[in-house]
């Protein structure tokens, strides 16, 4: 198990460990400018009880990702509910949280390192466009999905067939992929620099999780539930 000390500053802990960043966010615990504070001197000054804190850095350093569960045995509906419960929703949280974080890195060390200017301006414009992606899909794919297998006999939908919302998800994932990508590229495969602060590592380590749960996300959409949702689509033309 990981262990932290009270007398670790907080600035080891998240150079160590960039994910716990989002613990610190959550408690507003300054873990760069700050970073030189112990962990019970940060945690006193912010009223919050530092053996607890403790315990919950801990907790999330040791948790494990869930065991997956089989996708392939999943409905349509229920393979639609648990991309938006557990995909979607960690989009609607960790998308705002990076847009100001690659903001914030860029202003501050942009002119040390010209390319955070290019990964601020991709991720902001994939930001955009995932937002509303995912409306897209919540409102009217997704829906559509539901109601197709819901109903005995084919529905009628004011978009045609399954397959025609489905053909815009897969151009806008490709879109995505490619952005992706270019991320991966400028930063040097989520690399920081050895100057680089704790709000930089963190950032990286952000995005790479991001990415990973992108690559998931599109995985579950493209190669189970929509070639399922259009073959259902076919079936029940027939």
């Amino acid at each position: 198990m990981i262990t932290f000390q009270l007398d670790h500053t907080v600035g080891s802990i998240v150079r160590d460990h960039p994910a716990l960043s989002r613990l610190f966010e959550q408690a507003k615990v300054d873990y760069c400018c700050g970073g030189q504070k112990t962990l019970d001197e940060a945690c006193r000054q912010r009223g919050i009880d530092p053996q607890r804190f403790l315990a919950q850095l801990e907790d999330y350093a040791a948790s494990e990702t869930a065991s997956e569960i089989n996708i392939a045995e999943l409905s349509l509906t229920e393979l639609a509910d648990h991309i938006e419960r557990i995909h979607h929703a960690y989009l609607h949280e960790e998308l705002p949280r990076l847009e100001k974080m690659v903001t914030k890195v860029a202003a501050v060390h942009g002119e040390k390192e010209p390319r955070l200017t290019q990964i601020r301006d991709v991720f902001l414009a994939l930001s955009t466009e995932l937002t509303i992606h995912l409306m897209k899909e919540e409102q009217v794919l997704f829906p559509i999905i539901r109601q197709l297998e819901a109903n005995d006999t084919l529905p009628s939908f004011h978009c045609g067939t399954v397959a025609n919302p489905i053909s815009r998800m897969e151009f806008e994932h490709d879109e995505a992929g490619a952005a992706l990508a270019q991320l991966r590229q400028l930063t040097d495969d989520f690399t920081p620099p050895e100057w680089a602060c704790n709000t930089y590592r963190a950032l990286f380590d952000a995005l790479l999780t991001f990415e990973q749960d992108m690559h998931q996300h599109i995985h579950k959409e493209n190669n189970v539930l929509f070639p399922q949702a259009i073959l259902l689509d076919q079936q029940k033309a027939n």
